[in-house]
Protein backbone atom coordinates (compact mmCIF):
# COMPACT_ATOMS: atom_id res chain seq x y z
CA UNK A 1 0.00 0.00 0.00
CA UNK A 2 1.03 3.92 -0.04
CA UNK A 3 2.59 4.35 3.43
CA UNK A 4 0.60 7.31 5.10
CA UNK A 5 0.01 8.92 2.00
CA UNK A 6 -3.76 8.53 0.55
CA UNK A 7 -4.44 8.34 -3.03
CA UNK A 8 -5.11 12.06 -2.97
CA UNK A 9 -1.28 13.02 -2.10
CA UNK A 10 -0.32 10.15 -4.22
CA UNK A 11 -2.33 11.83 -7.31
CA UNK A 12 -0.72 15.09 -6.48
CA UNK A 13 2.98 13.76 -6.40
CA UNK A 14 2.09 12.96 -10.13
CA UNK A 15 0.09 15.59 -11.44
CA UNK A 16 2.43 17.81 -12.62
CA UNK A 17 4.44 15.95 -15.31
CA UNK A 18 6.01 19.46 -16.53
CA UNK A 19 8.47 19.79 -13.63
CA UNK A 20 11.65 18.79 -15.12
CA UNK A 21 12.54 18.32 -18.81
CA UNK A 22 13.63 15.24 -20.58
CA UNK A 23 17.18 16.24 -20.85
CA UNK A 24 17.51 16.28 -17.58
CA UNK A 25 16.03 12.84 -16.86
CA UNK A 26 18.91 11.85 -19.89
CA UNK A 27 21.64 13.48 -18.09
CA UNK A 28 21.15 11.43 -15.30
CA UNK A 29 20.20 8.62 -16.15
CA UNK A 30 23.17 8.78 -19.00
CA UNK A 31 25.39 9.59 -15.64
CA UNK A 32 24.67 7.03 -13.95
CA UNK A 33 24.80 3.89 -16.33
CA UNK A 34 27.67 5.44 -17.39
CA UNK A 35 29.66 4.38 -14.11
CA UNK A 36 27.50 0.58 -14.92
CA UNK A 37 29.46 0.38 -17.91
CA UNK A 38 32.68 1.67 -16.36
CA UNK A 39 32.17 -1.13 -13.61
CA UNK A 40 31.16 -3.55 -16.87
CA UNK A 41 34.21 -2.22 -18.41
CA UNK A 42 36.38 -3.65 -15.68
CA UNK A 43 34.36 -6.93 -15.28
CA UNK A 44 35.02 -7.65 -18.75
CA UNK A 45 39.06 -6.23 -18.27
CA UNK A 46 39.22 -9.55 -15.34
CA UNK A 47 37.57 -12.13 -17.59
CA UNK A 48 39.82 -11.32 -20.44
CA UNK A 49 42.94 -11.61 -18.03
CA UNK A 50 41.97 -14.46 -16.23
CA UNK A 51 40.03 -16.50 -19.23
CA UNK A 52 41.30 -15.14 -21.89
CA UNK A 53 39.17 -16.06 -25.39
CA UNK A 54 39.29 -19.66 -25.11
CA UNK A 55 36.24 -22.58 -25.14
CA UNK A 56 35.76 -22.12 -20.98
CA UNK A 57 35.24 -18.09 -21.80
CA UNK A 58 32.91 -19.28 -24.71
CA UNK A 59 31.05 -21.26 -22.28
CA UNK A 60 30.20 -18.22 -19.48
CA UNK A 61 29.18 -15.81 -22.46
CA UNK A 62 26.47 -18.18 -23.65
CA UNK A 63 25.67 -19.46 -19.98
CA UNK A 64 25.75 -16.02 -19.08
CA UNK A 65 24.07 -14.85 -21.59
CA UNK A 66 20.40 -17.03 -21.26
CA UNK A 67 19.76 -15.03 -18.04
CA UNK A 68 21.32 -12.45 -18.90
CA UNK A 69 18.38 -12.08 -21.69
CA UNK A 70 15.32 -11.75 -19.33
CA UNK A 71 17.02 -8.57 -18.15
CA UNK A 72 17.37 -7.11 -21.77
CA UNK A 73 13.49 -8.81 -22.32
CA UNK A 74 12.26 -7.21 -19.05
CA UNK A 75 14.73 -4.19 -17.76
CA UNK A 76 15.12 -3.01 -20.92
CA UNK A 77 12.29 -4.20 -23.02
CA UNK A 78 8.31 -5.77 -22.12
CA UNK A 79 7.69 -5.52 -18.79
CA UNK A 80 8.70 -2.38 -18.15
CA UNK A 81 7.56 -0.87 -21.78
CA UNK A 82 4.26 -2.66 -21.35
CA UNK A 83 3.84 -1.60 -17.59
CA UNK A 84 4.49 1.87 -17.47
CA UNK A 85 1.83 3.13 -19.68
CA UNK A 86 -0.75 1.24 -18.18
CA UNK A 87 0.47 2.00 -14.87
CA UNK A 88 0.60 5.68 -15.70
CA UNK A 89 -2.85 5.89 -17.07
CA UNK A 90 -3.80 3.76 -14.07
CA UNK A 91 -2.04 6.84 -12.01
CA UNK A 92 -4.07 9.56 -13.44
CA UNK A 93 -7.61 7.78 -13.20
CA UNK A 94 -7.24 5.66 -10.45
CA UNK A 95 -4.73 5.59 -7.77
CA UNK A 96 -6.33 2.73 -5.63
CA UNK A 97 -6.34 0.50 -8.54
CA UNK A 98 -3.05 1.35 -9.42
CA UNK A 99 -1.69 0.15 -6.26
CA UNK A 100 -2.89 -3.57 -6.81
CA UNK A 101 -1.82 -3.20 -10.16
CA UNK A 102 1.72 -3.10 -9.53
CA UNK A 103 1.48 -5.02 -6.47
CA UNK A 104 -0.09 -8.01 -8.69
CA UNK A 105 2.14 -7.11 -11.52
CA UNK A 106 5.54 -7.76 -9.19
CA UNK A 107 3.50 -10.84 -7.76
CA UNK A 108 2.99 -12.57 -11.49
CA UNK A 109 6.14 -11.99 -13.20
CA UNK A 110 8.14 -13.65 -9.79
CA UNK A 111 5.67 -16.47 -9.83
CA UNK A 112 5.77 -17.22 -13.60
CA UNK A 113 9.83 -17.07 -13.78
CA UNK A 114 10.66 -19.32 -11.22
CA UNK A 115 8.23 -21.50 -13.00
CA UNK A 116 10.39 -21.11 -15.96
CA UNK A 117 13.55 -21.94 -14.14
CA UNK A 118 12.41 -24.98 -12.67
CA UNK A 119 11.15 -25.90 -16.76
CA UNK A 120 14.66 -25.42 -17.63
CA UNK A 121 16.61 -27.29 -14.95
CA UNK A 122 14.45 -30.53 -16.13
CA UNK A 123 15.17 -29.92 -19.18
CA UNK A 124 19.09 -29.46 -18.71
CA UNK A 125 18.57 -32.74 -16.16
CA UNK A 126 16.46 -34.52 -19.41
CA UNK A 127 19.47 -33.15 -21.77
CA UNK A 128 22.55 -34.28 -19.76
CA UNK A 129 20.29 -38.02 -19.32
CA UNK A 130 19.59 -38.75 -22.46
CA UNK A 131 22.72 -37.29 -24.46
CA UNK A 132 26.55 -37.39 -23.88
CA UNK A 133 27.44 -33.94 -23.76
CA UNK A 134 31.40 -33.00 -24.35
CA UNK A 135 33.11 -31.49 -20.97
CA UNK A 136 32.52 -28.03 -23.03
CA UNK A 137 28.97 -28.32 -23.66
CA UNK A 138 28.76 -29.99 -19.86
CA UNK A 139 30.18 -26.57 -18.41
CA UNK A 140 28.07 -24.25 -20.35
CA UNK A 141 24.85 -26.45 -19.00
CA UNK A 142 26.08 -26.87 -15.18
CA UNK A 143 26.58 -22.80 -15.46
CA UNK A 144 23.13 -21.97 -16.89
CA UNK A 145 21.82 -24.76 -13.95
CA UNK A 146 23.79 -22.45 -11.38
CA UNK A 147 22.73 -18.52 -12.68
CA UNK A 148 18.71 -19.43 -13.83
CA UNK A 149 17.35 -18.23 -10.39
CA UNK A 150 18.98 -14.92 -11.65
CA UNK A 151 16.16 -14.20 -14.17
CA UNK A 152 13.42 -14.34 -11.35
CA UNK A 153 15.38 -11.40 -9.27
CA UNK A 154 16.62 -9.22 -12.28
CA UNK A 155 12.97 -9.06 -13.80
CA UNK A 156 11.65 -8.61 -10.36
CA UNK A 157 14.02 -5.66 -10.39
CA UNK A 158 12.60 -4.38 -13.47
CA UNK A 159 9.61 -4.16 -12.62
CA UNK A 160 10.14 -2.28 -9.36
CA UNK A 161 12.39 -0.01 -11.65
CA UNK A 162 9.53 0.86 -13.89
CA UNK A 163 7.62 1.52 -10.77
CA UNK A 164 10.28 4.06 -9.51
CA UNK A 165 10.48 5.74 -13.44
CA UNK A 166 6.81 6.28 -13.35
CA UNK A 167 7.45 8.12 -10.22
CA UNK A 168 10.03 10.36 -11.22
CA UNK A 169 13.39 7.87 -9.49
CA UNK A 170 15.62 6.78 -12.00
CA UNK A 171 18.65 6.71 -9.57
CA UNK A 172 18.56 3.15 -8.03
CA UNK A 173 17.28 1.55 -11.17
CA UNK A 174 20.22 2.73 -13.41
CA UNK A 175 22.55 1.70 -10.30
CA UNK A 176 21.56 -1.79 -9.94
CA UNK A 177 23.41 -3.32 -12.89
CA UNK A 178 26.54 -1.33 -10.72
CA UNK A 179 25.78 -3.87 -8.08
CA UNK A 180 26.15 -7.08 -10.68
CA UNK A 181 29.56 -6.13 -11.45
CA UNK A 182 30.66 -5.21 -8.63
CA UNK A 183 29.89 -8.76 -7.41
CA UNK A 184 31.32 -10.20 -10.33
CA UNK A 185 34.35 -8.15 -10.16
CA UNK A 186 35.12 -9.01 -6.95
CA UNK A 187 34.19 -13.09 -7.29
CA UNK A 188 36.92 -12.48 -9.91
CA UNK A 189 39.60 -11.10 -7.99
CA UNK A 190 39.31 -13.20 -4.96
CA UNK A 191 39.10 -16.38 -6.85
CA UNK A 192 42.16 -15.21 -9.04
CA UNK A 193 44.48 -13.24 -6.94
CA UNK A 194 43.33 -14.30 -3.55
CA UNK A 195 42.85 -17.93 -3.90
CA UNK A 196 44.57 -18.63 -6.73
CA UNK A 197 41.58 -21.11 -8.03
CA UNK A 198 41.94 -22.80 -11.68
CA UNK A 199 39.59 -20.94 -14.17
CA UNK A 200 37.46 -24.40 -14.53
CA UNK A 201 36.20 -23.83 -10.74
CA UNK A 202 36.89 -19.86 -10.51
CA UNK A 203 33.95 -19.72 -13.17
CA UNK A 204 31.69 -21.26 -10.75
CA UNK A 205 32.39 -19.10 -7.90
CA UNK A 206 31.73 -16.07 -10.07
CA UNK A 207 28.21 -17.99 -11.31
CA UNK A 208 27.46 -17.90 -7.61
CA UNK A 209 28.30 -14.25 -7.18
CA UNK A 210 25.66 -13.45 -10.06
CA UNK A 211 22.68 -14.99 -7.56
CA UNK A 212 23.84 -12.79 -4.48
CA UNK A 213 24.30 -9.74 -6.70
CA UNK A 214 20.36 -10.41 -7.56
CA UNK A 215 19.39 -9.89 -4.23
CA UNK A 216 21.31 -7.25 -3.61
CA UNK A 217 20.05 -4.99 -6.71
CA UNK A 218 16.32 -6.01 -5.07
CA UNK A 219 17.32 -4.43 -2.39
CA UNK A 220 18.41 -1.09 -3.26
CA UNK A 221 15.14 -0.69 -4.70
CA UNK A 222 12.98 -0.97 -1.36
CA UNK A 223 14.54 2.47 -0.06
CA UNK A 224 13.30 4.87 -3.11
CA UNK A 225 10.00 2.98 -3.25
CA UNK A 226 9.22 3.23 0.48
CA UNK A 227 10.24 7.26 0.03
CA UNK A 228 7.81 7.46 -2.61
CA UNK A 229 4.79 6.22 -0.63
CA UNK A 230 5.05 2.29 -2.51
CA UNK A 231 4.95 -0.82 -0.79
CA UNK A 232 4.69 -4.21 -2.68
CA UNK A 233 3.50 -7.12 -1.39
CA UNK A 234 1.77 -10.08 -3.46
CA UNK A 235 -1.02 -9.52 -4.84
CA UNK A 236 -2.94 -11.90 -7.35
CA UNK A 237 -5.79 -9.53 -8.94
CA UNK A 238 -5.30 -11.22 -12.79
CA UNK A 239 -8.34 -10.28 -14.17
CA UNK A 240 -8.19 -6.91 -14.04
CA UNK A 241 -8.52 -4.98 -17.33
CA UNK A 242 -5.37 -2.65 -16.18
CA UNK A 243 -3.63 -6.40 -15.72
CA UNK A 244 -4.88 -7.87 -18.63
CA UNK A 245 -3.66 -4.38 -21.06
CA UNK A 246 -0.34 -5.47 -20.09
CA UNK A 247 -0.13 -8.92 -20.59
CA UNK A 248 -1.65 -8.24 -24.21
CA UNK A 249 0.73 -5.83 -24.89
CA UNK A 250 3.98 -7.63 -23.57
CA UNK A 251 3.59 -11.07 -25.50
CA UNK A 252 4.51 -8.60 -28.61
CA UNK A 253 7.00 -6.63 -26.41
CA UNK A 254 9.47 -9.05 -25.70
CA UNK A 255 9.99 -9.44 -29.63
CA UNK A 256 9.95 -6.45 -30.26
CA UNK A 257 11.96 -4.48 -27.83
CA UNK A 258 14.71 -6.77 -27.65
CA UNK A 259 15.27 -7.76 -31.53
CA UNK A 260 19.24 -6.64 -31.18
CA UNK A 261 19.46 -8.43 -27.85
CA UNK A 262 17.91 -11.80 -29.69
CA UNK A 263 20.07 -11.10 -32.83
CA UNK A 264 23.03 -11.16 -30.41
CA UNK A 265 22.37 -14.25 -28.94
CA UNK A 266 21.78 -15.76 -32.73
CA UNK A 267 25.08 -14.19 -33.22
CA UNK A 268 26.57 -16.27 -30.39
CA UNK A 269 24.63 -19.48 -30.82
CA UNK A 270 25.86 -19.77 -34.81
CA UNK A 271 29.35 -18.91 -33.91
CA UNK A 272 29.64 -22.17 -31.34
CA UNK A 273 27.89 -24.21 -33.14
CA UNK A 274 30.28 -23.13 -36.55
CA UNK A 275 33.63 -23.26 -34.46
CA UNK A 276 36.27 -26.07 -34.65
CA UNK A 277 38.31 -27.39 -31.62
CA UNK A 278 40.32 -29.55 -30.77
CA UNK A 279 37.59 -31.88 -29.27
CA UNK A 280 35.26 -31.24 -32.68
CA UNK A 281 38.34 -31.30 -34.98
CA UNK A 282 38.65 -29.12 -38.31
CA UNK A 283 35.57 -30.10 -40.31
CA UNK A 284 31.81 -31.36 -40.33
CA UNK A 285 29.66 -33.60 -42.12
CA UNK A 286 26.56 -32.44 -43.50
CA UNK A 287 24.74 -34.87 -45.99
CA UNK A 288 27.93 -37.11 -46.58
CA UNK A 289 30.11 -34.18 -47.61
CA UNK A 290 33.39 -33.26 -45.08
CA UNK A 291 33.08 -29.08 -44.43
CA UNK A 292 35.86 -27.05 -42.70
CA UNK A 293 34.23 -25.00 -40.04
CA UNK A 294 34.56 -21.16 -40.83
CA UNK A 295 35.14 -20.29 -37.22
CA UNK A 296 37.17 -21.92 -33.97
CA UNK A 297 36.71 -22.05 -30.35
CA UNK A 298 37.09 -18.53 -29.13
CA UNK A 299 34.95 -16.87 -31.49
CA UNK A 300 32.01 -16.68 -29.41
CA UNK A 301 34.78 -14.35 -26.63
CA UNK A 302 35.58 -12.21 -29.85
CA UNK A 303 31.95 -11.76 -30.45
CA UNK A 304 31.41 -11.15 -26.70
CA UNK A 305 34.01 -8.56 -26.17
CA UNK A 306 33.50 -6.81 -29.60
CA UNK A 307 29.44 -6.44 -28.35
CA UNK A 308 30.48 -5.08 -24.54
CA UNK A 309 32.42 -2.27 -26.47
CA UNK A 310 30.01 -1.30 -28.80
CA UNK A 311 27.19 -2.12 -26.49
CA UNK A 312 28.89 0.66 -23.81
CA UNK A 313 27.69 3.96 -26.01
CA UNK A 314 24.49 2.53 -26.59
CA UNK A 315 23.89 1.54 -23.09
CA UNK A 316 24.91 4.66 -21.87
CA UNK A 317 23.84 7.19 -24.29
CA UNK A 318 21.08 4.99 -26.05
CA UNK A 319 19.16 3.18 -23.71
CA UNK A 320 19.25 6.05 -21.18
CA UNK A 321 17.65 8.43 -23.87
CA UNK A 322 14.85 5.95 -24.86
CA UNK A 323 14.39 5.74 -20.98
CA UNK A 324 14.30 9.24 -20.21
CA UNK A 325 11.97 10.36 -23.03
CA UNK A 326 9.46 6.56 -22.64
CA UNK A 327 7.68 8.09 -19.68
CA UNK A 328 7.09 11.54 -21.62
CA UNK A 329 5.91 9.56 -24.36
CA UNK A 330 3.79 7.75 -22.26
CA UNK A 331 2.20 10.75 -20.58
CA UNK A 332 1.17 12.66 -23.95
CA UNK A 333 -0.22 9.68 -24.75
CA UNK A 334 -2.27 9.48 -22.19
CA UNK A 335 -3.08 12.82 -22.39
CA UNK A 336 -3.98 12.13 -26.01
CA UNK A 337 -1.97 15.11 -26.70
CA UNK A 338 -0.58 13.63 -30.54
CA UNK A 339 0.88 16.59 -32.10
CA UNK A 340 2.80 16.63 -28.39
CA UNK A 341 3.84 13.17 -29.21
CA UNK A 342 5.15 13.61 -32.52
CA UNK A 343 6.92 16.02 -31.82
CA UNK A 344 8.71 13.94 -28.79
CA UNK A 345 9.53 11.57 -31.34
CA UNK A 346 11.02 13.81 -33.79
CA UNK A 347 13.20 15.07 -31.06
CA UNK A 348 14.38 12.16 -29.91
CA UNK A 349 15.36 10.43 -33.31
CA UNK A 350 17.36 13.26 -33.98
CA UNK A 351 19.04 13.43 -30.79
CA UNK A 352 19.79 9.48 -31.78
CA UNK A 353 20.82 10.54 -34.61
CA UNK A 354 23.29 13.37 -32.95
CA UNK A 355 25.22 10.82 -30.79
CA UNK A 356 25.24 7.51 -32.85
CA UNK A 357 26.76 8.65 -35.79
CA UNK A 358 30.52 9.80 -33.72
CA UNK A 359 30.11 7.44 -32.06
CA UNK A 360 29.88 4.62 -34.36
CA UNK A 361 32.70 6.68 -36.47
CA UNK A 362 34.60 6.92 -32.70
CA UNK A 363 34.34 3.19 -32.47
CA UNK A 364 36.00 2.14 -36.06
CA UNK A 365 38.68 4.54 -35.83
CA UNK A 366 39.90 3.43 -32.45
CA UNK A 367 38.71 -0.09 -32.41
CA UNK A 368 42.39 -1.80 -31.96
CA UNK A 369 43.84 0.52 -30.22
CA UNK A 370 40.91 0.41 -27.71
CA UNK A 371 40.83 -3.41 -27.50
CA UNK A 372 44.46 -3.51 -26.64
CA UNK A 373 44.45 -1.08 -24.33
CA UNK A 374 41.05 -2.66 -22.35
CA UNK A 375 41.63 -6.41 -22.69
CA UNK A 376 45.14 -7.50 -23.95
CA UNK A 377 46.57 -9.22 -21.01
CA UNK A 378 46.85 -12.29 -19.05
CA UNK A 379 45.25 -15.05 -21.20
CA UNK A 380 44.51 -12.46 -24.02
CA UNK A 381 46.49 -12.66 -26.86
CA UNK A 382 47.36 -9.98 -29.66
CA UNK A 383 46.08 -12.52 -32.10
CA UNK A 384 42.76 -12.07 -29.89
CA UNK A 385 42.87 -8.67 -29.74
CA UNK A 386 43.12 -8.32 -33.58
CA UNK A 387 39.99 -10.72 -34.15
CA UNK A 388 37.94 -8.56 -31.79
CA UNK A 389 38.61 -5.40 -33.16
CA UNK A 390 37.42 -6.46 -36.53
CA UNK A 391 34.23 -7.98 -35.43
CA UNK A 392 33.68 -4.43 -33.22
CA UNK A 393 34.21 -2.16 -36.51
CA UNK A 394 31.34 -3.90 -38.32
CA UNK A 395 28.96 -3.48 -35.12
CA UNK A 396 29.89 -0.33 -34.72
CA UNK A 397 28.32 0.50 -38.37
CA UNK A 398 24.85 -0.63 -36.76
CA UNK A 399 24.86 2.01 -34.02
CA UNK A 400 22.54 4.74 -35.61
CA UNK A 401 19.72 1.73 -36.36
CA UNK A 402 20.48 0.63 -32.72
CA UNK A 403 20.03 3.59 -30.84
CA UNK A 404 16.63 5.02 -33.59
CA UNK A 405 15.20 1.39 -32.95
CA UNK A 406 15.28 2.41 -28.83
CA UNK A 407 13.14 5.38 -29.65
CA UNK A 408 10.75 4.08 -32.23
CA UNK A 409 9.90 1.09 -30.28
CA UNK A 410 8.92 2.56 -27.19
CA UNK A 411 7.14 5.32 -29.48
CA UNK A 412 4.87 2.47 -30.37
CA UNK A 413 4.72 0.84 -27.14
CA UNK A 414 3.52 4.74 -25.14
CA UNK A 415 0.49 4.48 -27.79
CA UNK A 416 0.29 0.78 -27.07
CA UNK A 417 0.84 -0.98 -29.74
CA UNK A 418 2.78 -3.75 -29.37
CA UNK A 419 2.29 -5.93 -32.73
CA UNK A 420 3.78 -3.50 -35.10
CA UNK A 421 7.43 -3.58 -33.35
CA UNK A 422 6.46 -6.91 -32.91
CA UNK A 423 6.52 -8.52 -36.77
CA UNK A 424 9.02 -5.86 -37.44
CA UNK A 425 11.42 -7.66 -34.91
CA UNK A 426 10.34 -11.33 -36.17
CA UNK A 427 11.41 -9.81 -39.96
CA UNK A 428 14.78 -8.56 -38.59
CA UNK A 429 15.59 -11.66 -36.69
CA UNK A 430 14.92 -14.12 -39.92
CA UNK A 431 16.92 -11.89 -41.93
CA UNK A 432 19.66 -11.82 -39.54
CA UNK A 433 19.75 -15.40 -39.48
CA UNK A 434 20.05 -15.63 -43.12
CA UNK A 435 22.54 -13.43 -43.30
CA UNK A 436 24.52 -15.24 -40.64
CA UNK A 437 24.87 -18.38 -42.20
CA UNK A 438 25.79 -16.60 -45.72
CA UNK A 439 28.36 -14.04 -44.46
CA UNK A 440 30.11 -15.88 -41.74
CA UNK A 441 31.65 -17.96 -44.24
CA UNK A 442 33.32 -15.23 -46.03
CA UNK A 443 34.03 -12.75 -42.97
CA UNK A 444 34.11 -14.84 -39.91
CA UNK A 445 32.84 -13.04 -36.86
CA UNK A 446 32.69 -10.21 -38.70
CA UNK A 447 30.07 -11.38 -40.95
CA UNK A 448 27.45 -11.83 -37.84
CA UNK A 449 28.71 -8.66 -36.89
CA UNK A 450 27.51 -7.23 -39.87
CA UNK A 451 24.19 -8.94 -40.37
CA UNK A 452 23.39 -7.68 -36.72
CA UNK A 453 23.85 -4.16 -38.41
CA UNK A 454 22.47 -4.59 -41.25
CA UNK A 455 19.22 -5.93 -39.51
CA UNK A 456 18.99 -2.85 -37.02
CA UNK A 457 18.90 -0.68 -39.92
CA UNK A 458 15.93 -3.35 -41.93
CA UNK A 459 13.40 -3.30 -38.55
CA UNK A 460 14.03 1.10 -38.45
CA UNK A 461 13.46 1.36 -41.95
CA UNK A 462 9.93 -0.62 -41.03
CA UNK A 463 9.08 1.24 -37.97
CA UNK A 464 9.64 4.83 -39.59
CA UNK A 465 7.42 3.57 -42.65
CA UNK A 466 4.64 2.87 -40.42
CA UNK A 467 4.71 5.59 -37.94
CA UNK A 468 4.74 8.36 -40.94
CA UNK A 469 1.64 6.45 -42.20
CA UNK A 470 0.04 7.14 -38.85
CA UNK A 471 1.34 10.37 -37.67
CA UNK A 472 2.38 11.68 -40.80
CA UNK A 473 5.87 13.35 -42.04
CA UNK A 474 5.99 15.30 -38.51
CA UNK A 475 7.89 12.56 -36.75
CA UNK A 476 11.13 13.16 -39.26
CA UNK A 477 10.53 17.19 -38.62
CA UNK A 478 13.99 18.46 -39.55
CA UNK A 479 15.88 15.34 -39.55
CA UNK A 480 17.48 16.22 -42.75
CA UNK A 481 19.22 19.06 -41.39
CA UNK A 482 20.40 17.66 -38.14
CA UNK A 483 21.84 14.52 -40.50
CA UNK A 484 23.67 17.11 -42.34
CA UNK A 485 24.87 19.37 -39.55
CA UNK A 486 25.98 15.92 -37.67
CA UNK A 487 27.50 13.90 -40.36
CA UNK A 488 30.04 17.58 -41.03
CA UNK A 489 30.82 17.33 -37.41
CA UNK A 490 31.85 13.92 -37.54
CA UNK A 491 33.84 14.27 -40.97
CA UNK A 492 35.85 17.29 -38.46
CA UNK A 493 35.75 14.69 -35.70
CA UNK A 494 37.14 12.07 -37.27
CA UNK A 495 39.46 14.10 -39.16
CA UNK A 496 41.32 15.03 -36.28
CA UNK A 497 40.81 11.77 -34.28
CA UNK A 498 42.64 10.49 -38.00
CA UNK A 499 45.59 13.06 -37.58
CA UNK A 500 46.29 12.29 -33.62
CA UNK A 501 46.82 8.62 -34.89
CA UNK A 502 48.77 9.15 -37.36
CA UNK A 503 51.33 11.31 -35.11
CA UNK A 504 51.07 8.58 -32.46
CA UNK A 505 52.09 5.91 -35.53
CA UNK A 506 55.76 5.57 -34.15
CA UNK A 507 54.79 4.57 -30.84
CA UNK A 508 54.96 0.78 -30.63
CA UNK A 509 51.90 -1.13 -30.90
CA UNK A 510 51.36 -2.17 -26.68
CA UNK A 511 48.78 -1.99 -24.19
CA UNK A 512 50.23 0.90 -22.89
CA UNK A 513 51.00 3.26 -25.50
CA UNK A 514 47.60 2.28 -26.74
CA UNK A 515 46.15 3.64 -23.26
CA UNK A 516 48.25 6.80 -24.56
CA UNK A 517 46.87 6.32 -28.09
CA UNK A 518 43.05 6.89 -26.81
CA UNK A 519 43.96 9.45 -23.89
CA UNK A 520 45.34 11.91 -27.12
CA UNK A 521 42.67 10.54 -29.76
CA UNK A 522 39.27 10.48 -27.68
CA UNK A 523 39.60 13.92 -26.25
CA UNK A 524 40.32 15.86 -28.84
CA UNK A 525 37.99 14.05 -31.33
CA UNK A 526 35.13 14.74 -28.74
CA UNK A 527 35.93 18.45 -28.31
CA UNK A 528 36.38 18.93 -31.93
CA UNK A 529 32.42 17.42 -32.23
CA UNK A 530 31.03 19.49 -29.64
CA UNK A 531 32.88 22.43 -30.84
CA UNK A 532 31.32 22.44 -34.61
CA UNK A 533 28.04 21.32 -33.02
CA UNK A 534 27.84 24.48 -31.23
CA UNK A 535 28.86 26.47 -34.28
CA UNK A 536 26.36 24.74 -36.18
CA UNK A 537 23.75 25.70 -33.37
CA UNK A 538 22.21 22.22 -32.66
CA UNK A 539 20.04 22.13 -29.94
CA UNK A 540 20.98 18.37 -29.13
CA UNK A 541 24.28 19.55 -27.61
CA UNK A 542 22.08 20.62 -24.65
CA UNK A 543 21.79 16.67 -24.34
CA UNK A 544 25.97 17.07 -22.61
CA UNK A 545 26.53 20.57 -21.85
CA UNK A 546 22.84 21.89 -20.46
CA UNK A 547 23.63 25.21 -21.93
CA UNK A 548 20.40 27.25 -21.36
CA UNK A 549 18.67 29.28 -24.06
CA UNK A 550 16.03 29.24 -26.80
CA UNK A 551 15.11 24.98 -27.18
CA UNK A 552 12.63 23.17 -28.73
CA UNK A 553 12.05 20.82 -26.48
CA UNK A 554 8.21 22.06 -25.28
CA UNK A 555 6.30 21.29 -22.31
CA UNK A 556 5.16 18.48 -23.89
CA UNK A 557 8.38 16.15 -23.62
CA UNK A 558 8.65 16.35 -20.01
CA UNK A 559 8.36 14.42 -17.12
CA UNK A 560 7.76 14.09 -13.50
CA UNK A 561 10.32 15.36 -11.09
CA UNK A 562 13.55 13.04 -10.22
CA UNK A 563 14.31 13.50 -6.63
CA UNK A 564 15.71 10.54 -6.24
Amino acid sequence: MWADAGPFVLHARLKNPESMTMIKGFRQIASLTALSRVFGLVRDVAFAHFFGAVGLMDAWVIAFQIPNLARRLFGEGAASASFIPVYRRQIEENPLSAVKLANTVTTVIFVLLAGLVMLGWTGILLYRSFFAPNPETMMMLSLISVMLPYMVMICTVAILAGILNVHGHFAAPAVAPVILNIFIIGAVLLTGWVFEIEPKQQVFAVAVAVLVAGLAQIAIQIPPLRASGVSIRPAWDIHSEAFRKIIILMGPMIIGLTVTQVNTLADNVIARFLSGSAEKGDFFTFFGAQIKYPLWRGSVSHLYFAQRLYQFPLGVLGIALATAIFPAMSADAARNDLDGLRKTISRGIGAAVFVAIPAAVGLILVARPLVSAVLEHGQFTGGATKMTAWTLSFYALGLCGFFAQQILTRAFYSIQDSKTPMRSAMIAVAANVCFNLTLVWFMGTAGLALSTAICSYLQLCILIVVLRKRFGGDILEGLVAILVKTLLATLVCWLIGALVLYLCRNLPTTAGFDILRLAAVVPSAATAYLLIARCLKMEQIRLFTGTKGRSNFTPSEKFPDNDS
